[in-house]
């Protein structure tokens, strides 16, 4: 027999006969319920009216609703990190991923599909093309053949072989099989002249570029950007960082350029960042000649080799760099003092700095008898030294 459903009115009606004296019994048999039943009422009911009893009885449809409401979201919770480090990205993606929530976590296909963001038509599809097991053999046979054909070049072959698929078909298996023809990218190689360059006793006649490494007191290496005028032996630019790309050079030389003026030619090694596009576009801009020096050849580059060597035995080797700011702050220093102080022994002694005010601003040397016994570009051996021939064309 089906149990009747009684009301909040209904049961606090009960509960008011059974205050009123009635006994347990007789309204159990009256109302067709056990007495079991009259005494958990009275647990819940009693000393209640019927608008409390209403009351109630909506606060606990709300708590279930909310418990409902709490537990789809934690599943919802657990369904996303069951889907954390897959892609779903594509058809094929999602039908897996409903399959994987609807096995793992038992749910149902539209609350799975709800979850993922995916139409039940799409996970329901089942593809009918023909397998391609063979053409993806075939396909993978000819690329291990030719190595370096790409998928138009095989699908030429396919077709020759009578193979009646697409191109877009060939491509897509083509990716999925993850064939790919792997670019072999060339060193740049520097064009430029390989002769000796004649050099004009002048400033600006000539400019070195180069660099020279060295470490910080963690361990870290930076690296140091020289420019050498060839002829004054001046440093016009001891840059420090920890790295320098090409558009890094465009930019100091064309602070120099603004303040020292445009250099006749500049010489260099085949360094990627002397070679890369920033700067060979910069040499087009500026109308600048860049001559680079023979692969292996740094005899070519003296000049600023020296002005290297001598750095880093008076600077580098006796210096310890905790940071970039110290190592700028201390080679500045260290530029300025070479530049005006130190005596330099290819211009008889004297600075670089002082040298270089012995010309005037066309470039040509001061008369005066002191300039007149002086050599121009190369000095005298010290006594006991062979002397060496004097070189009219230096690189």
């Amino acid at each position: 027999m089906k149990r009747k459903r009684f009301t909040e009115e209904q049961i606090i009606a009960v509960l008011k006969e059974h205050e009123a004296g009635a006994k347990t019994a007789d309204l159990a048999r009256k109302h067709g319920i056990s007495e079991a039943t009259l005494y958990n009422w009275k647990a819940k009911f009693g000393g209640m009216d019927v608008s409390e009893a209403k009351r109630l009885k909506a606060l606990e449809d709300e708590n279930a609703k909310l418990k409902k409401l709490l537990a789809e979201q934690m599943l919802d919770a657990a369904a996303l990190r069951e889907l954390l480090f897959k892609k779903m990205v594509g058809p094929a993606a999602k039908r897996a991923a409903a399959a994987h929530l609807q096995a793992k976590l038992g749910l149902s296909e539209r609350r799975a599909c709800s979850i993922i963001g995916a139409d039940r038509t799409t996970v329901r599809y089942r593809s009918r093309r023909p397998s391609d097991a063979e053409l993806r053999v075939r396909l993978r046979e000819l690329a291990n053949e030719r190595r370096r054909f790409g998928y138009r070049r095989l699908f030429i072959l396919l077709r020759r072989e009578g193979e009646r698929s697409g191109i877009n078909r060939i491509h897509r298996l083509y990716r999925e099989e993850g064939l790919r023809v792997r670019k072999r990218r060339a060193r740049r190689k520097a064009i430029g002249m390989r002769a000796p360059i004649p050099v004009e006793a002048k400033p600006n006649a000539r400019w070195s570029l180069d660099f020279v490494s060295d470490q910080f007191a963690n361990g870290r290496r930076f690296r140091i950007l020289n420019i050498v005028d060839d002829v004054t032996k001046e440093c016009l630019g001891a840059i420090p960082d920890t790295s320098i790309s090409g558009r890094r050079v465009a930019r100091e030389l064309t602070a120099i350029v603004a303040w020292r003026g445009k250099p006749g030619s500049i010489v260099s090694d085949n360094g990627t960042e002397f070679t890369c596009n920033a700067m060979l576009a910069w040499c087009q801009d500026n109308s600048i000649a860049w001559h680079f020096i023979a692969p292996g050849k740094p005899i070519q580059n003296a000049f600023v080799e020296s002005f290297n060597g001598r750095m880093r035995d008076e600077l580098l080797n006796e210096t310890l760099f905790f940071g970039i700011a110290e190592a700028r702050s201390k080679i500045a220093a260290w530029v300025a003092d070479y530049n005006g102080e130190r005596p330099h022994s290819s211009l008889k002694y004297q600075t670089p700095a002082a040298y270089a005010a012995t010309f005037t601003a066309t470039g040509d040397r001061l008369r005066n008898p002191d300039q007149l016994r002086r050599s121009p570009v190369a000095p005298p051996a010290p006594i006991g030294v062979k002397p060496t021939r004097t070189l009219n064309a230096a690189g």
